[in-house]
């Protein structure tokens, strides 16, 4: 009794925030229409009786919901018909050239076109689409190309071969359906929709505005009945279109007066109302004036009737393998490309507009897998290509027609006018067809020369009016192909007049994150102005080299040579995605010519392996002597520094104690030998004198002892050091042997103490987020841990010991100590720690800047 009582219950209605037309109601997205199993499991499945019993439940409580879903979706059906039929009738028309063997294919087009839509609505409705209303039909910007395909087929075969003609130019058109399929569905399944967006906009904006010029032009052309080929702009021409201005001019102005009245009335109702009440005024006109049918249609106002008494299924007769040539089609391949470019621009840019329009979240590379199966099945069923149509949809949508039940009836509706065929066509206005050509011309031309005015560069927007004259006066792969050239053209231009050069410094204004000795630093300062550093970016071509090198022959060629003679030029690859063939090459004369003046080329911001570090290696440059490269800015500037020091203390002729350098330790600039012979020599020596030397003074003395020795490196240069003032530190000092490897503290760490190193070297890793890091070195002279002790936050770095190294430590403890009892000197050297700390940080924000 439970189970038949639950069996009985009524199902739930909708959730939270979800309505009650839902198309997440159905079993499936992909098959609404499908029931819904019951996954609870049943006693009575033995003897089968209780789930067929269920399954009819569900379809006896699901029927009235569909009933309602239809009856809901009625006007959008409606709405969706119409635009079908507009669509149907002015795209289909003009499929085929109205000339030669084309002539009368016209009722033979406007079939495949519903044959294409109705296969593109049943797909985007089974579940192809994100969209659940989503409605598709033929795209309209490829029948340039069409027209292209058939008239080189018909040129290669000649007028005297139409059954061929025409066969074989159905299998080019079923062909395009199949390459755009099979192109979509690779796309989408490989999850490489987003590629297409790399695609210059401005070149696609050109081949729309050329596609409008084309639909101008096949206006006047089925006005007139004039055929395409025989539109020119000659005197001629010019002077047919004035003698029968009767035929085209009601259709131009109709499709002027169309874009005022929807200027001003924006309902979704208003365009496919207005191309109904124009041939029903028409044949109020023609009833009230008694004319003659058959004589209106000699004359070009309605299109011939014996063309249109086909069955929709006729053009399926065309299809014939015996005469199919294959050589016409294999010399279509080009046009087949193009148009292949053309179709797969679209969906990628119509589905996001789309979905944000709608505020529906759907992925693109589905709905490019959606668009394959729908472009394989219209090909191989022999139509033309078909896409997601933005506007019909988004009408749709506006009129609820946003569940699958609706996009399935339209499908239906669509059949239904597929089955009625093309008998109809003979009573419809030659105006008709020609406004709907006329606007979407007028439309496509405004998209792309007056509605892009104000959002392009003038190189873009001249590129954009190019490609519309060349598709005009040349063909539309010409104008493709021209856009791509200009395009580049252009972009070669515009990025050559870009900085690839960032920035300029000096030593002096960007230096290492090494801590040293204020002496140390004060001398790395001045001489540092002999280093000359070059931040660059972008992607360095050779339309952006030339700058780059004239700037550093400016920099050793020019007056700034004469003041401030460089040593080190350092070449930040940083910023660089890139370096071709011929930056590469100019980099090698770069180096020749500082060869030449003893100027050391330091490059870094690179691996060898890296795109930048393969390019330099090709041509030799890693490999040429006096070339030096590192990975990082901080390490170049760290080894320049060192090469510094070490220049100067090995001229000195007194002994000293060897200086703990971090970093690389194979610096031999060959120059140290002799700090007088050379001017930027004599100024090593002159600064050396002046920092340094002073500051080595205690060496001379008979007999010192530590911590006061290093008490004196880390704090002279910030303030005096009295000895029997700081003697009293002492016993608050705790001496540390740590080995090499040893990790002194890890960063979030609470602080237990500061360190000030006497021997070794320590790194610290300063770690702001997931992907940022600083290193900063300390050797001997400096300081470790001194903020978090002082201010007892948290550590902010990890400190392992690089080198084996001597601390004292002052823990927190002895601090505290050393406050109560004896303030003056607590207070005298917190001043000093945070003078010292004030310049480190300084030094370490100016290294975090430089990486912006």
């Amino acid at each position: 009794m439970d189970k038949i009582a639950e069996e009985q219950e009524p199902q739930p209605g909708p959730g939270p925030g979800q309505r009650e037309d839902s198309p997440s109601r159905f079993a499936t997205e992909s098959s609404p229409l499908l029931l819904q199993r019951d996954p609870t499991p049943s006693h009575h499945a033995a003897n089968g009786s209780a789930r067929p019993a269920k399954w009819t439940q569900a379809a006896t409580l699901r029927a009235p919901r569909l009933a309602r879903d239809a009856v809901r979706a009625l006007p959008a059906v409606l709405l969706g018909t119409l635009l079908n039929i507009l669509d149907g009738v002015s795209y289909g028309m003009i499929i085929f050239p109205a000339a030669g063997v084309f002539a009368d294919l016209g009722p033979m087009g406007v079939s495949m076109f519903f044959v294409s839509a109705v296969v593109a609505q049943l797909t985007y409705s089974c579940g192809g689409s994100g969209f659940a209303g989503a409605n598709g039909s033929m795209m309209i910007e490829v029948v340039p190309f069409f027209h292209i395909l058939a008239t080189s087929i018909a040129r290669e075969l000649g007028e005297d071969h139409p059954r061929e003609i025409i066969a074989t130019t159905l299998v080019a058109f079923a062909f395009s359906s199949v390459l755009t399929g099979l192109t979509f569905f690779l796309l989408g399944a490989l999850r490489l929709g987003i590629l297409i967006g790399f695609f210059p906009r401005h070149i696609l904006v050109g081949c729309i505005g050329g596609v409008g010029v084309f639909l101008i032009i096949t206006g006047l052309t089925v006005s007139t009945r004039m055929p395409d080929d025989d539109f020119a702009l000659s005197l001629p021409v010019l002077r047919h279109l004035f003698l029968n201005a009767a035929l085209w001019a009601p259709a131009l102005a109709l499709a002027v007066l169309l874009r005022v009245v929807t200027h001003r009335f924006r309902h979704q109702l208003v365009f496919p109302l207005y191309f109904i009440a124009i041939p029903a005024v028409f044949y109020v006109v023609v009833a009230a004036a008694r004319l003659d049918l058959p004589a209106l249609r000699r004359s070009g106002w309605l299109f011939d009737v014996a063309a249109s008494r086909e069955p929709w299924w006729q053009f399926y007769t065309y299809y014939d393998p015996r005469a199919t040539r294959l050589a016409p089609l294999v010399s279509t391949l080009p046009t087949q490309l193009a148009l292949l470019f053309f179709n797969i621009l679209h969906p990628p840019l119509n589905v996001p507009a789309l979905a944000v329009s709608l505020d529906i979240d759907v992925d693109t590379n589905k709905e490019l897998v959606g668009h394959g199966y729908s472009n394989l099945l219209a090909g191989f069923l022999g139509t033309v290509p078909n896409y997601l149509v933005y506007v019909n949809t988004l009408l749709f949508y506006r009129v609820r027609g946003d569940t699958r039940v609706s996009g399935f009836l339209l499908a239906g509706a669509t059949v239904v006018l597929l089955l009625i065929g093309t008998g109809p066509l003979a009573y419809i206005p030659v105006m008709v067809v020609s406004a709907l050509i006329f606007v979407l011309g007028i439309d496509l031309v405004k998209e792309a020369v007056w509605d892009t005015r104000h959002r392009v560069s003038r190189f873009e927007y001249i590129t954009i009016i190019s490609i519309m004259v060349v598709m005009t006066v040349w063909d539309f792969v010409m104008g493709v192909l021209f856009g791509i050239v200009v395009s580049c053209f252009f972009f070669v231009l515009q990025n050559s007049q870009r900085r690839s050069i960032r920035s300029l410094h000096t030593g002096e204004t960007v230096m290492s994150t090494v801590r040293r000795p204020s002496a140390h630093r004060a001398y790395i300062r001045e001489v540092s102005k002999q280093t000359t550093i070059l931040r660059m970016q972008g992607f360095l071509f050779f339309g952006t080299i030339a700058h780059v090198e004239e700037t550093i022959r400016d920099l050793v060629d020019g007056p700034r040579w004469a003041r401030t003679p460089v040593r080190f030029l350092v070449l930040d690859f940083t910023l660089v995605a890139g370096v071709d063939m011929s930056a590469a090459e100019a980099f090698m004369r770069i180096q020749r010519l500082l060869h030449a003046k003893q100027i050391v080329l330091v490059l870094c911001g690179f691996t060898t392996e890296s795109p930048v570090g393969r390019s330099l290696r090709n041509v030799g440059l890693l490999q040429e002597s006096g070339v030096e490269a590192f990975s990082t800015l901080n390490d170049a500037l760290e080894w320049m520094e060192n090469a510094y020091l070490r220049t100067w203390f090995s001229a000195q002729k007194e002994e000293r104690d060897p200086i703990a350098l971090p970093g690389r330790q194979d610096v031999d600039l060959g120059f140290h030998h002799s700090l007088s012979s050379s001017p930027r020599r004599s100024q090593l020596a002159d600064i050396g004198n002046r920092t340094i030397a002073r500051d080595h003074s205690i060496d001379s003395r008979p007999t010192q002892q530590e911590p006061y020795d290093t008490l004196v490196k880390a704090f002279a240069s910030y303030g005096d050091v009295d000895k029997e003032l700081f003697s009293k530190l002492v016993p608050y000092l705790e001496r540390l042997p740590v080995p090499e490897g040893h990790v002194l503290f890890q960063q979030g760490d609470e602080p237990d103490g500061l360190y000030i190193i006497e021997a070794g070297i320590l790194r610290a890793t300063y770690k702001f987020t997931d992907f940022t890091l600083i290193e900063e070195s300390m050797v001997p002279g400096t300081l470790a841990g001194e903020l978090s002790a002082l201010s007892g936050e948290t550590r902010n770095a990890t400190v392992v010991v690089e080198r084996q190294a001597i601390l004292w430590r002052l823990s927190t403890e002895n601090l505290q100590r050393l406050e109560v009892e004896n303030p003056h000197l607590a207070s005298s050297f917190t001043k000093l720690v945070l003078k010292a700390a004030k310049t480190d940080y300084d030094i370490l924000l100016a290294s975090l800047a430089a990486r912006q």
